[in-house]
């Protein structure tokens, strides 16, 4: 990307900097902790850039938590976060969707206020095939005495988030966030190797145009979730014009930027195979449902709003609706009523 006298020049940074104005007894941990974060980001976009380039391609041959084979740019990821986020004593707790336990860090210099999760490299069963994968984490503050860091300060519902975002790889690098005040997205800019506001204020529409989901998974689907499907295919309640064209990547991250830019709804959920979804609720649909709500978006299991449900463990598993508001809210009502119609 080569960026033109007068375009906005304006660095993650800088903007990171901005949004600490809006609390002025922050101590700039807060600010240095996403600076991190998109140093991390940047690591891991040189990798994936040449992933064909070097032996960085394939299985590492071990499994992770999830029982899913590791790749060897999950491996990467999971590393290279590790050791870059929270070296400044900003942080007590970290914990990834790669490992099973958190890695919490004892007490030295530094505020230890906050906790970050994170999913490596979503999407990762795609890079051989050159698909776009991207990194996704969330920051909550820390509830318990500084020496006293538990657990449960990692399992507090999305509503605590103090911020949420991700990373794209694909044909450019981008770097979308939120703190609370509005989602705003950052392209790496490879020649100065910086990430330069791109995306200010990033709104999605009210209802969907398109929509994502694993059509593969239907067989296993329950009837409610059949008929939604078929009426967003064909049109709600038979209207024409409420027909919605299907756009499905593999990639959480890649549905989801598309759907967030352009207005759709991303259906992943629970089946036969997987009552419970696929999708963990602490490293994917927490943030993301964070991102979504400060775009205009909603998020939801199928019956409440996702940054509404108490987690019980680290890696647990839900449904996602995840999308348009109005869309989202339609599919909670057809799923609400279908739950309430006597069976048979």
């Amino acid at each position: 990307m080569t960026w033109e006298p007068g375009a906005n020049l304006t660095t993650v940074e800088s903007h990171i900097l901005e949004m600490q104005r809006l609390h002025p007894s922050a101590s700039g941990d807060f600010t240095s902790l996403l600076n991190d974060i998109t140093f991390a980001a940047k690591i891991v976009a040189r990798e994936v850039s040449r992933a064909g380039l070097v032996d960085i391609l394939g299985d590492t041959g071990a499994q992770n938590v999830q029982g899913e084979a590791v790749k060897k740019l999950d491996e990467y990821a999971n590393r290279t976060f590790m050791r870059c986020v929270g070296k400044r004593g900003q942080v007590c707790a970290l914990a990834s969707e790669e490992n099973e336990d958190p890695v919490f860090i004892a007490p030295a210099e530094g505020s230890g206020r906050y906790l970050v999760l994170f999913d490596p490299l979503d999407g990762s069963s795609n890079i051989d095939a050159n698909v776009s994968v991207g990194t996704i984490f969330s920051i909550s503050r820390r509830l318990s005495p500084r020496d006293r860091v538990s657990s449960q300060d990692l399992l507090q519902p999305g509503r605590n988030l103090a911020a949420a975002g991700y990373v794209i790889y694909g044909s450019s690098t981008m770097f979308v966030y939120t703190t609370g005040y509005g989602v705003h997205g950052f392209t790496l800019d490879p020649g100065i190797g910086e990430f330069l506001l791109s995306h200010a204020n990033i709104r999605i529409p009210f209802s969907a145009t398109v929509y994502s989901t694993n059509e593969g998974n239907e067989p296993d689907w329950g009837p409610a979730v059949r008929e939604i499907v078929r009426q967003l295919k064909h049109g709600r309640a038979g209207q024409a014009e409420t027909r919605m064209a299907a756009r499905y990547i593999g990639s959480l991250v890649a549905d989801f930027h598309r759907n967030l830019l352009h207005g759709g709804v991303y259906l992943y959920p629970g089946s036969r195979r997987h009552p419970q979804g696929k999708l963990r609720l602490m490293y994917e649909a927490n943030p993301l449902a964070f991102i979504v709500e400060q775009a205009g978006g909603y998020a939801s299991d199928g019956r409440r709003a996702i940054l509404d449900i108490p987690p019980r463990a680290l890696h647990e598993r839900t449904p996602l609706y995840i999308g348009c508001r109005d869309t989202v809210l339609w599919i909670e009502q057809c799923l609400e009523r279908a739950a309430g119609e006597p069976a048979g």
